[in-house]
This record gives C-alpha cells, sequence and structure tokens, in this order.
C-alpha cells in the first residue's frame, strides 16, 4: 500500500512537472521600443534571473502603438517595453492595455508609475545637449550652456535634433519648452531656432550618430548616447541646460487581451524591482535607474546635479496631435 502511494505521488509530480513545463514553454512576447542593443542586454538578464524565454520585436514608439491597436481583438504580444510614458497613458486612454498591482510599485515616485498599475516606468533620462566643444573652440564659438545659447547666430545650420513628427524625443523638447515658457513661448523659441537646425533627424538617437562622426557640432537628445561616446573617448561634452530639461520615463505596459499575463507580470515585477534595476545599470545602458536606492553607476553623474521639469504626462498625450500638427505647420515646414 505504502508503494502504490509513492508511486502515485511520483506519478502526480511528473505530471506536474510536466504541465509546468508546458506553461513555461510558451514565450513571452514582447514589443519593444528600447533600442535593440539595450533592449537584449536588459531581457538576457531577465531570462537568465527567472528562466522565462522571451522573443522580441523591435519597434519604435509610434509604430509600436499603431501595430498594438491594430492588433487589438487579437494581440500578437504580452507586453510594450518602453518607449515615453506618455505613449502608456495614450496606450490607456484607448483600452489597449491592463492594470496590474506590481508587488513593488510604491518603491517608485509617483511622476514614474500610473496611479492605477497600467503602466511602471522602469528608467529615466534626461534630454541634454552633446556638443563638440574643441570644435566650436577652433571656429572661436561659444559651448551652449542654457536652452537660449541655442538661438546664437553662430550655429546657424550646426544643430540636428529629433522631429516630433516621428520621435517621441523630440516631443518631450516640446513639452520641456512649454513648461518653461507656456506654449507660445515654446513655438516662439522653436521657430527662431529653425535657421540654426542643420537636420530634423527621423530616429531619436540620429543626432548622436551625427555628433560622432563630426557631422554635426551640437546635437539634441535623450543624453545616454553622448554619455556612451564619452565614456569610448570621443571628444564630446555633455550639457544640462541650466533652466531644466525635460526627461524620458520608459515604461512598461501589459497589454488588453495578453496570452502570457502571468509572465508579463513576472516581468513587470523584476524590472522595477531592485534586481531588475541592477541589471540595467550594470548593462552599461547609460540609463538612470527609477528607484531612489539604487545608484546611476559609474559614468552618469549624479541626478542632484540635473534639474528636471516634470509635466502633466496625461495632458501631454491628450495635446500630443494638436501641438505636432502645430509643429508641422509653423516650425517644420
Amino acid at each position: 500500500m505504502k508503494k502504490k502511494f509513492i508511486l502515485s505521488g511520483l506519478a502526480a509530480l511528473a505530471l506536474t512537472l510536466l504541465t509546468s513545463g508546458m506553461a513555461s514553454s510558451a514565450p513571452l512576447i514582447v514589443y519593444s521600443s528600447v533600442d535593440e542593443q539595450n533592449s537584449r542586454a536588459i531581457l538576457a538578464a531577465f531570462t537568465k534571473a527567472t528562466g522565462i524565454e522571451v522573443e522580441t520585436a523591435f519597434l519604435s514608439a509610434g509604430p509600436a502603438m499603431s501595430r498594438i491597436e491594430a492588433e487589438k481583438a487579437d494581440p500578437g504580444a504580452d507586453v510594450w517595453f518602453g518607449a515615453p510614458s506618455e505613449n502608456h497613458v495614450l496606450a490607456k486612454m484607448r483600452g489597449l492595455t491592463q492594470p496590474y498591482a506590481a508587488k513593488e510599485a510604491k518603491a517608485l515616485s509617483p511622476v514614474f508609475r500610473d496611479t492605477e498599475g497600467y503602466w511602471y516606468a522602469f528608467y529615466m533620462n534626461p534630454l541634454g545637449f552633446g556638443v563638440l566643444k574643441q570644435e566650436l573652440d577652433k571656429a572661436g564659438k561659444p559651448t551652449p550652456r542654457i536652452w537660449e545659447d541655442l538661438l546664437n547666430p553662430a550655429y546657424r545650420g550646426m544643430i540636428q535634433m529629433p522631429s516630433p513628427q516621428f520621435s517621441g524625443t523630440s516631443y518631450a523638447l516640446v513639452q520641456t519648452l512649454i513648461t518653461l515658457w507656456g506654449e507660445e513661448g515654446a513655438f516662439k523659441f522653436m521657430k527662431a531656432l529653425g535657421p540654426n537646425i542643420q537636420a530634423y533627424t527621423q530616429s531619436g538617437t540620429a543626432p548622436s550618430q551625427s555628433l560622432a562622426l563630426g557631422e554635426t557640432q551640437i546635437a539634441i537628445q535623450f543624453t545616454p548616447a553622448f554619455l556612451k561616446l564619452l565614456d569610448e573617448g570621443f571628444p564630446v561634452e555633455v550639457i544640462f541646460p541650466r533652466e531644466g530639461v525635460g526627461f524620458e520615463a520608459a515604461a512598461i505596459s501589459i497589454l488588453q487581451g495578453a496570452k502570457n499575463p502571468d509572465q508579463a507580470k513576472t516581468l513587470v515585477d523584476w524590472i522595477i524591482g531592485r534586481e531588475g534595476q541592477r541589471a540595467i545599470v550594470g548593462a552599461k545602458t547609460y540609463f538612470f535607474p527609477v528607484r531612489g536606492d539604487v545608484s546611476a553607476g559609474k559614468g552618469l553623474p549624479p541626478r542632484g546635479r540635473i534639474r528636471l521639469i516634470s509635466y502633466d504626462r496625461e495632458k501631454a498625450a491628450a495635446d500630443r496631435k494638436r501641438l505636432i500638427d502645430r509643429w508641422i505647420s509653423e516650425v517644420g515646414s
């Protein structure tokens, strides 16, 4: 009798292992708006920590939103990973995501999470200038230290920045300027800046690539790529304007109708937990962690040295189309 009981127990255990293996065999499907190199490093650390396999499609913020919306009736992914949080606010407003009460939600400042649990930021990047100071010095031109310095006629045709028509990076810049000077003041500045712009790029990181090649002397975007260039020995100075800078709070959302919701929740808990935040720093992403109890790591300036400007992300999401249409009409054209 005892032997029969042991055999029955072993059979039950085998069945449990088999079914749990079957449940975990389905990979977590992620639409990632984090750049491919950093995304792969972070998600590989997640797989190593949890055993959950991940399949990733890389899409910038706009195409990701369009695809998620097109697939609303039958989602092709479980998670949207990355893109500034206002994109996730918009996804929430359109009914594309679902709430989750993450285990360590309270470890994040309210600016880095949705009050109802629809999205959580997992890293922060401030805007800034990347400047080839030596080149400017040779040409007898000053180094810009504040936003209004960029209007100097000496910089005519020398500045690259992304276009808000295509880039969430540049839309964060628009919101920064509106917060500083109001909408009319911001558009006055952007129109005055036009003659100094060499190119409005489609990609949010293209200006730093041009800076590295010496094709431009001043670039405006989120600063991780500048910090990476500096760490690699490029003669780049990274400047955070004294008036203050907006920042990207890249977020994660679980998609409505996700086919692997438990694995998706595990990713949310891991990425905003200490282990996930340390993995972001350890991968040398040059991203700032959103948890106050995790150090930004070597090569990044202390957050206390950067004056951050926050703005209403929900209002920014609601105003997005109107402001981009105005930018196209008054500035981009």
